[in-house]
This record gives structure tokens, C-alpha cells and sequence, in this order.
């Protein structure tokens, strides 16, 4: 059984699956890694170069092989949402949580930050919130959800742990 989160860029998917692999001993797996290595570039030039269609079909394979993986958690890039044929496949290898943050703390977490190619615009809050608009009804699909605006990372792990350690076997 693996643990995954989901959910928009700079919810603390990250920081909050590694910080669970370290508590629990289960290894950390991060699509958008596999993905880069996969392709040998960064995810911000796979955009560039071939686009957000080829990232998705991508996206797809690797979930599929990221699912056939056990006693891992997977941190699951932002837009995994906008299949759902990856989050069944998902849920079939896993316990989902959706971590949410409100667009005022994702913009302030994604300050600096360049490799985020869906935020290369001027307005980047305007962007958070129009993808968050297009992808809540996505997000609103999973069952467990966090809000980690006003939260730590050991905070927001020790609840999706606690999370995983009720669930009836």
C-alpha cells in the first residue's frame, strides 16, 4: 500500500511526502523525477520544447508505473488531477490525500521560484487562482484533504500518517 498526495503546486506535496518517507521508513517517489529522468530534461523544457500535451500523456505512463510500486509514497505532480484514469489507478495502489492551500499562500510559497511553467506569466496570482478554478472540481473528487496554509510540514505529515494508520486493513 502506498500513501500519494495530490494536489496544485506549492500545497507541500514535496516537502510533506519526504518528510513522511523519513517517518515511516517508506521510500519517497516523485513523478516529476521520474518523469525528467525519463526524458532526460526538466519538466519546465518539456513544457518549452514539446508541451503540456506530450507532459500529460508522460504523465499517464509514469503514474502507471509510479502505481505498480509498493510501500512508497508518491509525490504526484500538480496536475495528475486532470485524468481520471490516473487517480483511479492511483487509488487503486494507495491512500490519496489532496493537499490545498489558498492562492495568497501558494503564490507567497512559489516566490522565486522559475521552473514552474504554468506560472510564467505577469500576473502570477491570477494564474493560481484561474488554475485553481479549472482544477477544484478535480481536487474536490478526493475523499482526504488537508489545508497546509496554516501548517508545518511535520504538522501536515503527522496527520496524513495518522490518516494512513486508521484505515481498515
Amino acid at each position: 500500500m502506498n500513501i500519494v498526495l495530490l494536489g496544485f503546486m506549492g500545497t507541500g506535496k514535496t516537502e510533506v511526502s519526504k518528510k513522511i518517507a523519513e517517518k515511516t521508513g517508506l521510500r519517497y517517489v516523485s513523478l516529476d523525477k521520474m518523469i525528467e529522468e525519463k526524458e532526460k530534461m526538466s519538466i519546465n523544457d518539456i513544457f518549452t520544447q514539446k508541451g503540456e500535451r506530450y507532459f500529460r500523456a508522460l504523465e499517464s505512463k509514469i503514474v502507471k508505473e509510479a502505481s505498480k510500486m509498493d510501500g512508497v509514497v508518491i509525490d504526484a505532480g500538480g496536475g495528475v488531477v486532470l485524468s481520471d484514469k490516473n487517480i483511479d489507478i492511483l487509488k487503486k495502489s494507495g491512500f490519496i490525500v489532496c493537499l490545498k492551500a489558498r492562492p495568497e499562500v501558494i503564490l507567497k510559497r512559489m516566490s522565486g521560484k522559475k521552473d514552474r511553467p504554468l506560472l510564467n506569466v505577469p500576473d502570477r496570482l491570477a494564474k493560481i487562482k484561474e488554475l485553481l478554478l479549472g482544477r477544484n472540481k478535480y481536487y474536490e473528487k478526493i475523499s482526504e484533504s488537508i489545508d497546509t496554509s496554516e501548517l508545518i510540514i511535520d504538522e501536515v505529515a503527522e496527520q496524513v500518517i495518522n490518516m494512513f494508520k486508521f484505515l481498515p486493513d
